[in-house]
């Protein structure tokens, strides 16, 4: 498969929801494919840094981490905003802005072509909307854990997101929290 780039850049917004509008979010060079056959193309878990002191917890086995999920040449995210419009976005690959880029994992391969890859990317986005956000109950690392999972069946790395699992029974005390069996935690 043969992707080029078009060049300059172009100013993008984040993933549209069909007759829902958007406000712009970032901008990256936008990657084109010009053969649309299906193959076994890679996905990625592109990890960032959220704070320098990632530096040292890291090697503990903790740290706070933003995390991306790159396909065809195409980074997606999940970040928050005060609108009831998806929360998804692209960006140019391993470099999201405001983050420090830490490592890229190889997560398995996807049958999907690039228009497929998008086309998917838009059905998820009606779940991820920037107002339902949350630090530690639906943040861009539940996200990519989603995505990744729906994309090639594997699960992204437990320390990505330990420091939510570790809040999260407290969070759901707090903020009255339902976990979709009907009772609270």
């Amino acid at each position: 498969m043969k992707l080029e780039l078009k060049k300059g850049w172009k100013s993008m917004t984040p993933i549209r929801l069909r007759g829902k509008s958007c406000t712009r979010f970032c901008m990256f060079s936008k990657v084109r494919s010009s053969d649309l056959s299906s193959g076994c193309t890679p996905v990625y878990l592109n990890v960032y840094d959220l704070t320098p002191m990632n530096g040292y917890f890291y090697w503990a086995g903790f740290g706070i981490f933003h995390s991306g999920v790159e396909v065809h040449g195409v980074e997606y995210a999940f970040g928050a905003h005060d609108y009831p419009t998806s929360g998804v976005f692209e960006v140019e690959p391993r470099q999201c802005p405001g983050f420090k880029f830490r490592k890229s994992i190889f997560m398995g391969t996807t049958r999907l072509d690039p228009v497929q890859v998008r086309e998917f990317m838009e059905r998820q986005a009606a779940s991820y909307t920037g107002d339902t956000y949350h630090l530690i109950v639906k943040n861009c690392n539940h996200f990519c854990k989603d995505i990744c999972f729906k994309l090639t069946g594997n699960k992204t790395p437990k320390w990505v997101n330990r420091l939510a699992r570790i809040d999260s029974p407290f969070v759901g005390v707090k903020m009255g929290v339902s976990y979709g069996n009907g009772s609270q935690k």
